[in-house]
């Protein structure tokens, strides 16, 4: 391998490198959901606290200190990663203040891991949700005591792979990454390829700023996932089993294996599961800091141990996927329903949702809100219901502003809050409802601030390939910081329409065709906030 291809994947992904970093690295989370919680006061101390520069290391080669893009706690903010010691020990806190910064720097303090869980999880259902938000992972056997793992012995017992992706076709389930793409589709076109070697990827690299629900599954019910991956493997023939975790999701990982190692001992992984003739096992891939990873042909790059640049499609991943081989790709979101649908069918399902959005839907609210948490919903609910009812409704002010699908998404007005959330009613109102991230801004927050951050993560996330999101998220971020302390050049307004329609009709993946999504809808919305110098 070339020297420069080396080069080319350490300086790709944010957590490696090929410089020296300090024996300790923290990465403080700033932002919008850990920056209304007083993250830039945590990033200003822990540099003086090191006595380092942001974004450097000490002289005495002890710490470095990196501001970080969402590391998914948007629900338990100020979030930190910290990763020391030798081996390396990855860690990442929650509820972080700069009282806390001592213990922190020194590898201890408040995690997940140690404490009781910092999830909030309610909502009008509890489909997927009921053994989540317990502080700890829910073993095989309690999962099996509610239930779990008995879709799975009704598919290899009962069923053909037909039989079963008619049923999901049936379920109607739209995948719940963000694309909203049928599930069974994707089943059905890996199924029918005549390759020996096919391959099933679950989709945990969970990036978007104001996302949070996958880490929750996976910190507290592995198996559910695993079921239903195990169960997409056997539609479509797969002959073995990726999952891509995030790197910032230390305890996911950790969680993840743990429940791996179950499952084997159990019999549901492996050669010949539970006599059925059917074999395959699960690997885990941890991802290094990429957001563009989420995107699923970057995904098959970054596995195959390459920078994670999105392909050109055609060919799509069910003939052309991971290695070359057909693949599907699933959210961790989208397999926790597969065992419902096959213990209750796809009649119960249909009734849990709306006619063309079915099933349930997890929501993740951060934000000016009483209760930041994990909310399980059937779609057709409202903003308000979910904002006012469930998440307690708006503090520290009035309603201002209400940012729905992350940082790829777009903002409604509080004359919005009505409009049912399903992916037909929210595209019709000009949303879009993404992988569930609803964030909550009242009056007193600068919206002009939390587009800079917004623009800022584009522009640090911006993989490269493509000239119009290369150039155009940097542009943007520019234009979107002057504007921010007031020294917005004469144009600017203009520029930041024309650079965010170019990324948006030309970019080459979901990256840039979004990434100007919630700054067009903020200028539609709250023109003042856009004067012309």
């Amino acid at each position: 391998m070339p020297l420069a291809d080396v080069h080319g994947v350490i300086d790709f992904y944010s957590m490696l490198y090929r410089e020296p970093v300090g024996r300790t690295v923290v990465r403080v989370c700033t932002d919008p959901a850990c920056a209304l919680r007083g993250g830039e006061d945590v990033l200003a101390l822990t540099c003086r606290l090191a006595d380092v520069a942001e974004g450097s290391t000490s002289a005495d080669g002890a710490v470095t200190v990196e501001r970080s893009p969402c590391l998914g706690h948007c629900n338990s903010g100020v979030s930190v990663n910290v990763s020391y010691g030798r081996p390396v020990k990855n860690i990442t806190f929650a509820h972080v203040t700069p009282a806390a910064l001592d213990e922190l720097l020194e590898g201890r303090g408040r995690t997940t891991a140690d404490f009781w869980s910092e999830d909030y999880v309610g909502g009008d259902l509890s489909i997927v949700t009921p053994l989540c938000g317990r502080g700890r992972r829910t073993r095989l056997v309690e999962y099996e005591a509610v239930g779990g793992m008995q879709a799975l012995r009704k598919v290899l017992t009962e069923m053909t792979p037909a039989q079963l992706i008619d049923m999901l076709k049936r379920a109607s389930l739209l995948g719940r990454g963000g694309a909203a793409f049928p599930t069974w589709v994707k089943w059905e076109g890996a199924s029918k390829t005549e390759s020996k070697t096919k391959y099933f990827v679950i989709n945990a690299d969970e990036s978007e700023p104001g996302t949070f629900k996958d880490r929750v599954l996976l910190e507290g019910d592995p198996c559910r996932i695993f079921e239903g991956a195990v169960i997409g493997a056997y539609a479509m023939g797969a002959t073995h089993i990726f999952i891509y975790i995030r790197g910032e999701y230390p305890l996911a990982i950790e969680r993840t294996e743990a429940a791996l190692r179950e499952l084997r001992a159990a019999g549901y992984l492996g050669e010949n599961i539970l006599g059925s003739g059917f074999s395959i096992d699960v690997e885990v891939r941890s991802g290094a800091g990429a957001y563009i990873c989420g995107e699923e042909t970057a995904l098959f790059e970054s596995i195959e141990g390459k920078r994670g640049f999105p392909r050109i499609k055609p060919p799509f991943p069910t003939t052309h996927g991971l290695f070359g081989k057909p693949t599907v790709v699933n959210n961790v979101e989208t397999l926790a329903k597969i065992p419902y649908i096959v213990n209750h069918g796809p009649e119960a399902f249909h009734r849990l949702g709306t006619a063309e959005s079915t099933g349930p839907k997890l929501l993740c609210v951060s934000g000016d809100v009483v209760r930041p948490g994990l909310y399980e919903v059937g779609f057709g609910i409202s903003l308000r219901h979910l904002i006012d009812n469930l998440a307690g409704g708006v503090v520290g002010g009035e309603l201002q502003a209400v940012l729905i699908g992350g940082a790829a998404g777009a903002f409604a007005s509080p004359a919005q809050l009505d409009v049912p959330i399903t992916f037909q009613d929210l595209r019709a109102a000009g949303l879009t409802l993404g992988s569930g991230a609803i964030m909550v801004f009242n009056d007193t927050r600068d919206l002009r601030d939390i587009l800079r951050r917004l623009g800022r993560f584009f522009a640090h996330e911006s993989c490269g390939k493509c000239y119009p999101c290369q150039l155009g998220t940097q542009r943007q971020f520019e234009i979107l910081d002057r504007l921010a302390v007031g020294r917005a050049l004469p144009g600017d307004v203009k520029r930041l329409q024309d650079v965010g329609w170019t990324m948006t009709d030309s970019s080459l993946c979901g990256l840039g065709q979004t990434a100007a999504s919630a700054v067009l809808s903020a200028m539609k919305h709250w023109p003042h906030l856009f004067p012309e110098a």
